[in-house]
Order: C-alpha cells, then structure tokens, then sequence
C-alpha cells in the first residue's frame, strides 16, 4: 500500500471483536450492540457461572475463561481465538473495580494491589493482540477510564493512580499505532481511544455505542483521543 491510499472508514459489520472482562453490565450492553451492528463478540472473563449466563442470554456471543493477569493463558487465548475465528479487529478493557475512601490513610495497600489487576490485563492483553490489531484494516482498542484522573481525590487516590496509568498505556499505544503506519508509508488504520465517565451506571447504552461507533471514524481522527460520556 501506498502513502497515497487511505484506509476507508470502515463499519464493525464482519469483524471480530473481544471484550476484555465483558460479563458486566456494560460488557453485555456492549455485545449487544456488537452482534447488532453484525460483529462476532468475544466475551473473556474468569468467572464460569457469569460467563455460561451471558452465553445463554446472548446465544450469538462466543464466551472464553481466562485469567488476563497471567500471560501464559493469555498466550493460550489468542492461540484458541485465532483458530476459532481468525485474528482480532477490536479489542475493549472492561476490567474493573472500585476500592476506596478513608482520606489517604485509608489508601491500603490491598486495595491498590486489587485496583492494579485492571492495569496488569491490559498490559497483558494489549500486547498479546497488538499485532491483530496493527494487521486490521480498521483495528480499535478502547479503555473505560474516570474523571477522577484529571481531579483526584484523596480518598480515591489509589483508584485515580491506576486510571491514569492506564490512560498512559493507551495513549502509548496509540503512539504505537501512528509510528507504524508512518514507518510503512500508509496511513493508519488502527486506533486507541480513552472512554471517561464519572460512573459507568447508566451510560452503559451510552459506552456501547460510542464504542461501535469507533468504526464510522477513520483512524487517523480518533487515535490518540479521549472522549468523556456523560448522561444527556
């Protein structure tokens, strides 16, 4: 491909994407909307029972257990979803949690190792399907970040810490995805994109499709964006 040929914007109907920690409410608003839109979902989690309900309330989503912590199974993941499905074209950190309060001296060192959890599976992840979503025609990766970080509070500092974190690996990844498409002489077709919220209770339709809608933009426009949902 050429410097002069761009990668047109491209819907999510036909692709394959994978929601990280998807067994929430937020997850399953998401695959909805995904298997809507005509996109194979697969949804990870480490809970069975969760993961064997949202299989019968969503027949068309695929399911898979894995611990997105350990790299090793994740390794074991993208081995067992390239030959279900073929390489990835989407992939959204779900992996959450939320411990806090007590000013500062209630930041305890349990809750942060808690907290961290979020951050080390999308480390995890992000790299294992890096080069799934560098080969796409219209890769996108997505996190779900807080308001928090851009006005932390003492009683959810550590919660704030591991956000930001998290936002710094998305954008580096975004980083990432710009200079590869420079040193191949194309313009990009992967991008990574910040979700804020305040609370993901009841914008989770709202995430959803704002998600989705990461298709109907070029790559070029959103890599490296952050987009804050609020309620209407």
């Amino acid at each position: 491909m050429t410097s002069s040929e761009v990668f047109p914007v491209a819907p999510v109907h036909g692709r394959t994407v994978l929601l990280a920690g998807g067994t929430s409410t937020a997850g399953r608003a998401c695959a909805r909307a995904l298997l809507a839109a005509g996109a194979t979902v697969i949804v990870v989690g480490s809970h069975e029972g969760r993961l064997a309900e949202l299989a019968t309330d969503m027949p068309g989503v695929r399911t898979e257990r894995c611990d997105l912590t350990d790299a090793d199974a994740v390794d074991a993941l993208v081995d067992r979803v390239h030959t279900a499905h073929g390489r990835v074209d989407g992939l959204l950190h779900l992996v959450g949690g939320w411990r806090g309060g007590g000013g500062l001296a209630g930041q305890s060192d349990d809750d942060f190792t808690f907290l961290m959890r979020s951050l080390t599976a999308l480390r995890v992840v992000s790299r294992a399907f890096d080069d799934d979503l560098r080969a796409s025609t219209a890769g996108r990766l997505a996190i779900v970040s807080s308001t928090s970080v851009t006005r932390p509070l003492a009683g959810g500092a550590n919660y704030a810490a591991v956000k930001a974190a998290s936002e710094a690996w998305t954008r580096a990844i975004a980083q990432g995805f710009a200079k590869d498409a420079r040193d191949g002489g194309r313009e990009p077709s992967a991008a990574a994109v910040v979700f804020r919220v305040r609370s993901l209770a009841g914008l989770e339709d709202a995430l959803a499709a704002a998600f989705v809608g990461l298709w109907g933009d070029p790559a070029v426009d959103i890599n490296d964006v952050t987009i804050e949902l609020a309620e209407a």
